[in-house]
């Protein structure tokens, strides 16, 4: 598992241009199959749009990438739709963009235009995260080195998750993998040696309103 962004929550954003209204819906998609079902209960709740074009990207480098411009003219919504997600270096997504149309042509360039800002929308009104590769790292010390740990961490832009006050102090921060080593070494040589770290578990995590989430 590499550092990613992925969608969090999903969820809809809309736009009309010249009379034609343009709605997408983006959810996270884990696989194909569940791309494909999200695409199926999209065209089923809108079974009455013009159209219903798809993009989704599944896999940690892109594996599978899929489009569809479902009647529009060939190149003028799958594939900018599917570029947008690609350009936000969005994984394991999926949209729909519905269009009811609005009676007036917007040519291959307004289509194009059309169905990219849609998908923006979609995604601005999505929870987008960053998922990192770290440890959940715990640090023992007395309550001499606190301070200096606590001054380290916050150096870095590392968070404390959990902490623990009895005769000694146990917190508990999520530290990304590249930034471990050098944080062990700071905090060993700035507590001068008075800092442990009984526990360190790898795990993926993310922030997520300022509250931290971990995953399988």
């Amino acid at each position: 598992m590499k550092q990613m962004k992925i969608v969090y929550r999903g969820g809809e954003g809309e736009l009309v241009e010249k009379k034609s209204r343009f709605i997408a819906t983006v959810v996270p998609a884990e696989s194909e199959d569940e791309a494909l079902e999200f695409i199926a209960a999209m065209k089923k709740k809108y079974w009455n749009a013009t159209h219903n074009c798809f993009a989704y990207v599944v896999g940690e480098n892109y594996e599978l990438q899929r489009c569809s411009d479902d009647g529009e003219p060939q190149g003028t919504a799958g594939r900018p739709m599917l570029d947008v997600l690609l350009g936000e270096e969005i994984h394991n997504a999926a949209v729909v963009v519905t269009r009811y149309f609005g009676g007036t042509l917007l040519g291959t360039g307004g289509l194009v235009r059309a169905y990219s800002k849609a998908v923006q929308e979609g995604l601005a009104g999505s929870t987008i995260i960053e998922k990192k590769v770290g440890a959940l790292l715990s640090i023992a010390t007395d309550y001499n080195g606190i301070g200096k740990i606590q001054y380290l961490l916050g150096q870095r832009g590392l968070t404390i998750v959990d902490s623990q006050y009895t005769d000694s102090v146990l917190i508990q921060t999520l530290v990304p993998q590249e930034q471990l080593k050098e944080l062990r070494e700071a905090v060993t040589e700035g507590t001068n040696g008075r800092a442990g770290f009984p526990e360190e578990k790898a795990v993926c995590f993310a922030f997520v309103d300022g509250e931290p989430v971990l995953f399988e």
